[in-house]
């Protein structure tokens, strides 16, 4: 029988269990949280959902409910996940083709903005009519090589483009996955290259540009047991050209005022992502010209790591005078507690839901106090009420402006829209993330979503709740003439 190296194994486990990594941590005193911001009901309200609709119509919301309700049926789910996937639908025309119309008739309509400018432009505009803004996302794949980063590159550029045709009060970012810019290959190198280094300060890595933090001293680093070789001058020389792909996309964007996010990724790759992310940041969030964060990263707060690496990051900005930019998710919450454990080492994650939320508020509690000192930017994408209601009041506490563009507020296209349309009306700024391209393109992105959020949408009710609410509301008002 063949002998697996522990590295190889490794590897094929991360690649398989793909998110973000991390370790338990000692909370560290800087994100210790301040007393909770005091009645976060009467800032962010959703029981009165005649206002909160007014701009959606009932055949529309009859529509989301009926989605809604049938993607919270997880053997549904799994079934239609099998298909999409099977042998059978892979290989007959006939067969995909008829499949790819049902998902282009439901879900991919309900969780997607369109294929080309004329569908993301009605998509946009509908949004606008709302008072909310979109956040674009071009459904591309992750590159195995030089020739087909350049393609992805041309699909960023091709969608800020587009960005730039839209009104601008209707979008607001760009979204932009390293993946799909540097070959997974090399990333994986680079960042073993990082947890090794974050294991013996000692190493020198010639390539490496800045010292903003990637890793924390909690951070888990059993993805590379062994010291990796250095780059190779053919590495350093491709690493470059991914780093000026970023550079290049970053420019546009600045040219036009528009920010860029940046996805979180593969756990395997996740350290080098970042240090694309900070390095963009260096260059193009500089102070004093630099107000707010054009380049924005991201923070997973399922992790243990997540308060530590952001107080690092924070601190680092500060030394180095630039404009800290962070989405704040939470995460998907198995995958990494599935590949701990077929590794035999103490899961990333956080061990309980609850847990992850308190972690959740208690960073974003931290973003918003340094907000109202002016140094950073935030994104707060979140689907969780508590949580939309908990950041609201403490912005009000804190005295933040609702027009302050460090704070923006973000939904996924087609989920939480009674957190999103409640939230602008009390005034802040929102966005809905907004994932586009051909059925074909996104469907890796809808497997992706059904997969990580299928027992997130079975187990959370409210969106399917206030939307019964709002539509038997109207159903009463239609028969009985009551408001």
């Amino acid at each position: 029988m063949a002998v697996v190296s522990k590295k190889a194994l490794t590897l094929t486990l991360a690649r398989h269990f793909s998110t973000l990594t991390s370790n338990p941590i000692t909370l560290t005193p800087k994100l210790i949280d301040p007393a909770p911001s005091p009645n976060p009901n009467a800032i962010l309200d959703l029981s009165n959902t005649e206002p909160i609709f007014s701009s959606i119509s009932t055949r529309s919301l009859i529509r989301s409910l009926a989605i809604l309700q049938t993607l919270s049926i997880e053997p549904l789910v799994d079934v239609g996940i099998r298909t999409v996937r099977s042998q059978v639908v892979q290989s007959s025309w006939l067969a995909n083709k008829a499949l790819m119309g049902v998902v282009k008739g439901t879900v991919y309509g309900h969780f997607c903005a369109g294929s080309g400018l004329d569908e993301v432009g009605r998509t946009v505009k509908e949004l606008e009519g709302m008072g909310l803004k979109g956040i674009l996302d071009y459904g591309s794949e992750d590159a195995e090589d030089g020739s087909g980063c350049d393609r992805n590159l041309s699909g960023f550029l091709e969608m800020v483009e587009m960005m730039s045709s839209l009104p601008r009060s209707a979008v607001s970012s760009a979204c932009v996955k390293v993946t799909a810019i540097c070959p997974i290959s090399l990333l994986e190198r680079i960042s073993d290259l990082l947890r090794w280094q974050q294991k013996d300060p000692s190493l020198t890595l010639p390539w490496k540009s800045h010292s903003i933090p990637v890793l924390s001293d909690s951070s888990p680093l059993y993805q590379t047991p062994t010291k990796p070789l250095p780059l190779t001058e053919t590495e350093e020389l491709n690493l470059q050209q991914s780093l000026n792909r970023l550079s290049t996309l970053c420019s546009r964007c600045a040219e036009l005022n528009l920010s860029i996010l940046i996805d979180a990724e593969y756990s395997t790759v996740q350290p080098a992502i970042d240090y694309f992310t900070y390095s963009a940041a260096l260059e193009f969030n500089k102070k004093p010209k630099s107000e707010s964060a054009m380049v924005l990263g991201t923070v997973q707060c399922y992790l243990r790591d997540a308060k530590e690496r952001l107080a690092g990051i924070v601190e680092a900005a500060e030394r180095e005078g630039f404009v800290v930019g962070v989405k704040l998710v939470r995460g998907a919450y198995t995958r990494e507690r599935e590949m701990a454990a077929a590794l035999g080492v103490e899961s990333p994650i956080h061990g309980s839901i609850g847990e992850t939320h308190r972690c959740y508020d208690e960073c974003a509690s931290f973003m918003l106090e340094r907000i109202a000192g002016g140094s950073v930017s935030l994104v707060l994408a979140t689907h969780n009420v508590e949580s939309g209601k908990a950041a609201a009041a403490k912005a009000e506490e804190l005295g933040i402006s609702k027009g302050n563009r460090n704070l923006q507020f973000a939904q996924l296209m087609g989920m939480a829209d009674g957190l999103s349309l409640g939230l602008k009306n009390t005034g802040f700024q929102v966005n809905k993330y907004l994932p586009y391209g051909t059925v074909d393109q996104v469907i890796p992105y809808l497997l992706r979503r059904a997969e990580e959020n299928r027992g997130m949408l079975s187990a959370s009710t409210l969106d399917r709740d206030i939307l019964r609410k709002e539509i038997r509301r109207r159903m009463s008002a239609a028969v009985l003439g009551k408001n």
